[in-house]
């Protein structure tokens, strides 16, 4: 009974509340900053830069390992960028295309009635087939195309990636 005793008293001890206090003028401005560092989850390049700086090893140049996670950086952007365009004109192209078919079958609809309707409908029938596949060819180079540039310029600094590793590893 001893010890039911003392454990409900150490359970119901009440702990002194946290008092919080207003940070700082210093600490008010660095908190903006620290906040959208965190939000990221990444240090800025110069965060970076500083960091490494603090361990100088003979022989490596810390600028250029930065500079080249740089450019390695700025060649992705670039390539989303290149992606999201070619995206954009092939959803704009699609869009125009439906509407055009649209506009097509209601001029289809007003003609379908009469002596010639069956003989003119078996015309735009067979045109809007010839349509539909260079519609398809057309939306299909469009999506190659786009592909090609975000492609190249990764490649372009891969191939610069490889350019700078070999100017490294030759002997001097």
């Amino acid at each position: 009974m001893v010890t039911s005793k003392k454990a409900a008293s150490k359970t119901t001890s009440a702990k002194p509340a946290a008092t919080k206090t207003a940070p700082s003028r210093s600490e008010s401005s660095e908190a903006p900053a620290k906040a959208a560092s965190k939000s990221s989850g990444l240090p800025s390049f110069g965060d970076l830069g500083k960091l490494v700086e603090r361990f100088k090893v003979p022989g490596i140049d810390i600028g250029a390992i930065v500079d080249a996670q740089r450019k390695d950086m700025e060649a992705l952007a670039e390539a989303n960028k290149q992606a999201y365009e070619g995206i954009k004109a092939l959803a704009q192209r699609r869009t125009e295309i439906l509407q055009e078919a649209l506009a097509e079958w209601q001029e289809a609809m007003k003609d379908a009635t009469g002596k010639d309707a069956l003989s003119r409908n078996a015309e735009r029938a067979k045109k809007g087939v010839q349509q539909a596949i260079a519609n398809f060819r057309e939306l299909a180079e469009m999506e190659a195309q786009s592909r090609s540039k975000a492609w190249k310029v990764l490649q372009d600094r891969f191939q610069e990636n490889v350019a700078n590793l070999q100017k490294l590893l030759k002997p001097k």
